[in-house]
């Protein structure tokens, strides 16, 4: 097994086999992960760990090689790997049938449990992946409101759909006429939504947006402001808590700021990394998909897999374990912790204007700045490989509630230990340290600059 040193040693850990098997998935699955942002594009080139088992915060790849993570499945995991509550209630279940030709008990309690969190909710129904579940949104917007637009807020992604998809730079394959439809504003710059409902009155049906982010929490004002606006409008306000949900608070960034949405979409950490995602809202907007009313009939969430037991029964014990302990505040705590810890180390390397961790104590990311101050590709790659070197996974600072204060203080020290390499890439050039190309954004218009042969 390779050791992987936490220290401030430069070793390089062996990915043989890691690299063998992401050459393989190259072969067999189109980018080599089954969601871009897993790719080996966004690592660098020699270090593309290939994970074989995770437990509470970290994970091993199948070199042996052993990491604390962070991204926890992309923000899914809030608990831990393997938390055993989670898996306990899921091994149960496993005996008694995953999929029927009717609903199940676990349905009725499944909803009331998720009602019982999001008191501005009235009703919610299941899905498997949160895209379903904000296309969903959309159509049930379009169909209240008898109306085709969308405004979105300039906040990172909301779904694969082509409604939004279609304005990203990776948008081959979705018509003009669809992109179209979709125009976006500034989150906290409320004259921003007003004008484009001036510029297209009577056309937009909903508002999307996350009522906040990483980076940014909602101005004074702001959220209600935009509550405000969407009730006058005629609009439907839908506020994606696929994030916030669980890491802000059980409740979703609704409750945080004390802002109630039309409808919300939730996801990732619902499941602690098992699939399941929801839709839920006003009970006047929900049933148009149901059989309480008179109105043409929205086809609203019909999936196979949105009901079976697995997803369901994870997200019971979720709500159970965040009913029995406190995981929001324990992220804000450890998260708190790390980055302070991490800022004080580049403090003291005189690094502060070219690398920082900042952001949401239970979403923290870093930020990698060239010898100009520019943000970087490049100096970005230099990080994220001296990390892993010394035993620390991640395209961010995301932490969960099983990360200890021994994973933070291993990742101070990784932290520590980057920064000789960091510091001569920026007096050298990032290609005095780089191996291989530099990461590249996950949503771009060309498999270049990471192009394979």
């Amino acid at each position: 097994m390779t050791s992987v040193s936490p220290s401030s040693s430069r070793t390089q850990p062996d990915f043989s086999e890691s690299a063998r098997l992401q050459a393989r998935l190259h072969d067999l699955v189109p980018g080599g992960a089954h969601t871009y942002a897993r790719g080996s594009d966004q690592y660098p080139e020699t270090m593309t760990p290939v994970i074989e088992h995770g437990r509470g915060a970290r994970v091993w790849d199948v070199d042996g090689n052993e990491f604390v993570e962070y991204g926890m499945g992309l923000r899914s995991v809030t608990l831990g790997h393997g938390y055993e509550p989670v898996t306990a209630a899921v091994r149960e279940v496993l005996d008694r049938g995953l999929n029927f030709s009717r609903p199940s008990r676990l349905e009725v309690d499944a909803a009331e449990d998720f009602l019982g969190l999001v008191s501005g909710a009235d009703m919610v129904k299941f899905a498997k992946n949160g895209s379903d579940a904000t296309t969903a949104a959309l159509k049930l917007a379009r169909a209240a409101t008898g109306r085709d637009m969308v405004a979105v807020a300039d906040q990172p992604f909301f779904s694969t759909d082509d409604w939004f998809i279609g304005n990203t730079p990776m948008n081959a394959g979705i018509p003009a006429t669809t992109r179209v439809g979709t125009v976006g504003f500034v989150y906290n710059d409320l004259a921003s939504l007003r004008a484009l409902f001036d510029a297209h009155p009577g056309r937009i049906a909903a508002v999307f947006m996350e009522a906040a982010t990483a980076l940014h929490d909602p101005a004074p004002g702001f959220l209600e402001g935009v509550r405000e606006l969407c009730t006058a409008q005629g609009a439907v306000l839908v506020f994606d808590e696929m994030i916030t949900g669980f890491r802000w608070s059980a409740h979703g960034a609704q409750a945080v700021y004390g802002v109630t949405p039309d409808l919300s979409t939730w996801g990732k950490a619902m499941g602690n990394g098992f699939p399941v995602s929801a839709l839920a809202g006003r009970r006047e907007l929900m049933e148009l998909g149901g059989l309480r009313t008179d109105a043409d009939r929205v086809f609203l969430l019909s999936t196979t897999h949105g009901p079976e037991t697995v997803g369901l029964t994870a997200f019971r014990a979720v709500v159970e374990a965040y009913r029995r302990e406190d995981p929001v505040a324990t992220m804000r705590r450890q998260g708190t912790k790390l980055a302070e810890a991490c800022n004080e180390v580049v403090a003291a390397a005189g690094l502060t204007e070219f690398v920082d961790v900042v952001g949401h104590p239970a979403c923290l990311v870093f930020r990698t700045r060239d010898a100009e101050g520019r943000p970087s590709q490049p100096m970005r790659t230099v990080f994220l490989g001296e990390l892993l070197r010394r035993g620390v996974l991640g395209q961010s600072f995301v932490i969960s509630a099983a990360h200890t204060d021994a994973d933070v203080e291993q990742t101070v020290a990784a932290v520590a230990g980057a920064l000789p390499a960091y510091e001569k890439a920026l007096s050298d050039g990032p290609e005095a340290v780089l191996e291989g190309r530099p990461v590249a954004p996950a949503l771009r218009a060309s498999a270049a600059p990471r192009r394979l042969t």
